[in-house]
This record gives structure tokens, C-alpha cells and sequence, in this order.
């Protein structure tokens, strides 16, 4: 930091297992990449190619040297796994793991349908070679799960080999733990979080509002995902209660 200042909340450090931030690259130009590193870098910890923009995007390979020797982990979003699932190639997504030598996946059913035990059997195989991120929830506004379900499905992905699960929102933030308005779905999150131990999700959020009721309900250290590059160095400040939205929170 470039100064000190008293009494702030203790935030975890890299390489973190909690108080994870996940920046959701939409489809950056290599020039926005260098410029969002420069800035954003020490503040995230994991880079999400969103849905399938790896298939389309220019200069994928120089894309991805950017963040690996950034020290960014970047996996490809879960609707390209489950683009190719629902095609019958699974096989050629564990080439494409490989070719671009991807440390981590996303397994996800939020834009098909699959037996859950399906999707587990998935996460097994691929947690083999590599680490599985898994998202919990629909990216349909009308599928409402009920909590025990949503605590069923992620306590189970987590005994098939999830290192996280992610609790859905998609990058707008409001289907799944969220209304259609963006508002949290309180109890939801409530009920979760009696069953699943915090550290093990990241909460989609990519709305500010949304990622202050998180840091209030859990602390500076909840993992947050799906934050736009834009919005990296405010997310710290507000984890560190040097924002008016969080600024008497962590006052003591």
C-alpha cells in the first residue's frame, strides 16, 4: 500500500484460499489486458474468459501469456463446457484443456439440462487433471431452486473434486442468488451458509450493492466473482472499509 492507515480490516494474501476476487473478462483487447494487469493485478486472483468469448477472440494464446506471466490463473467460462457437452465432445474439451495448458476449468449446467449425478461424473474426471471450479443454479430467471436443493447439488459437487462452487448470477447479477432486480435473495444465502462452509464458494456479484451486502454479511475476506476489470481497485477499497458503503462497517 502507499501509506498506512490504522485499524483496517486484515485482508488474506496471494496465493488465497478465501477472499478470492474473480474478474470476469468479457472479451478485453490485449492492450486492455496490459492496462487492467498494471492496475488490477495484486487485487485478483483468478480471470474468468466469460462463456464461450475464447472461441471468437483474437490472439487467444497472447491473451492468456498475459495473465499466466501476470501470475493470473484464467480458466474458460462453464457455457463453452457446456456448449461441447450438449454436442457430444467432451473429449475434444479435454483437448482444448490441454492445448492451451489451462490449470483450471468451469463445470457448469446453467444454459443446459444434465442429471446432476452426470455433471458430478464430469467434475471427477476432469478434478484428475486439473482444478475444477463448479456453478450451482440457473441462468433462467424462471428456474427458482429451492435452498435445500441449491445445499444438495454444491455439497455434492464438492465430494465429486470441486476446489469452489460458484453461486450463480450470471455477469448481470440477477437470475439465480439474486431477483430479477438484483436483489439478494437473503434467506437463500442464509440457508446455504448453515451447510456449506464460506470459504468453499464464490459469490457472483457483479453489482457493487450486491458485493456490499456480501462483504457486510461475511467479512473483507468473501470471495467474489464475475467483477468487471473496471471495477477491481474499488472492490478493495470497499472490502477494506475505505468506501462510504462499507466505511463504518469495519470501524471499531
Amino acid at each position: 500500500m502507499n501509506y498506512h492507515i490504522n485499524d483496517l480490516p486484515e485482508r488474506t494474501a496471494k496465493p488465497r484460499n478465501k477472499g478470492l476476487t474473480m474478474v470476469m473478462d468479457k472479451g478485453l483487447s490485449l492492450r486492455q489486458v496490459e492496462d487492467f494487469i498494471e492496475m488490477g493485478a495484486g487485487y485478483s486472483d483468478l480471470i474468468k474468459l466469460g462463456w464461450a468469448t475464447s472461441y471468437v477472440s483474437p490472439n487467444l494464446d497472447a491473451k492468456l501469456k498475459l495473465y499466466k506471466d501476470a501470475g493470473l490463473p484464467v480458466y474458460f467460462g462453464g457455457t463453452l463446457f457446456e456448449a461441447m457437452i450438449v454436442r457430444g465432445q467432451f473429449d475434444d474439451y479435454c483437448r482444448i484443456l490441454d492445448k492451451y495448458q489451462m490449470e483450471y476449468c468451469e463445470v457448469s449446467d446453467g444454459s443446459i439440462t444434465i442429471e446432476h449425478d452426470e455433471k458430478c461424473e464430469y467434475i471427477r474426471k476432469l478434478s484428475k487433471q486439473i482444478t475444477v471450479i463448479s456453478e450451482v443454479g440457473s441462468k433462467d430467471v424462471q428456474k427458482v431452486f429451492a435452498p435445500y436443493k441449491w445445499i444438495k447439488l454444491m455439497n455434492a459437487e464438492i465430494e465429486a473434486g470441486s476446489w469452489k462452487v460458484i453461486a450463480e448470477a450470471r455477469e448481470s447479477g440477477n437470475v439465480g442468488i439474486y431477483r430479477d432486480s438484483g436483489e439478494v435473495r437473503q434467506g437463500l444465502v442464509d440457508e446455504i451458509l448453515t451447510q456449506i462452509p464460506e470459504e468453499t464458494i464464490i459469490w457472483e456479484a457483479p453489482q457493487k450493492a450486491q458485493q456490499v451486502w456480501f462483504i457486510k454479511l461475511i467479512g473483507a475476506n468473501v470471495s467474489l466473482g464475475n467483477i468487471a476489470p473496471a471495477d477491481i481497485i474499488p472492490l478493495e477499497t470497499l472490502r477494506l472499509g475505505i468506501r462510504s458503503d462499507t466505511f463504518e462497517h469495519f470501524l471499531k
